[in-house]
């Protein structure tokens, strides 16, 4: 049965936090397109674009991310809330998925996921970044 697009931004948040623990350790590093594998029942170009899409441009999101932070950074968030804020500003910056989409699903998953001081940083920097 097809996905729905907040489920696959689940399993996306999933992936980029898998990605974050292996890229930290020295032995076993699966590869992105493994921790997709791993996580897929079958493939989904979605998942897979705005998973490189992170990846790719993970330095220009994080940079973004904390302009809008005070007293904080992305690297502080727990790797979940940091997967989460990556993922919307990616969708933010570089697909046309509406504003309110982004924000009501990043800040859902955080209710999720993440605590409540993480969620309103989400919720704050991705607000500010589209009224840049």
């Amino acid at each position: 049965m097809a996905k729905t697009r907040s489920e696959l931004r689940e399993k996306i948040m999933i992936i980029l936090y898998q990605w974050e623990i292996f890229k930290k350790t020295q032995e076993n590093v699966m590869t992105i397109d493994e921790i997709i594998d791993n996580n897929m029942e079958i493939e989904n170009d979605f998942v897979k674009d705005v998973v490189y899409g992170v990846v790719t441009h993970q330095v220009e999101i994080d940079e973004l991310a904390n302009k809008y932070m005070t007293d904080w950074s992305i690297d502080r968030l727990d790797k979940t809330g940091s997967a989460i804020l990556r993922m919307g500003v990616f969708e933010l910056k570089y697909t046309d998925t509406p504003d309110v989409v982004v924000i009501n699903e990043a800040v859902e998953l955080a209710k999720k996921y993440s605590d409540d001081n993480v969620r309103k940083i989400i919720n704050a920097v991705l607000d500010k970044i589209i009224k840049e």
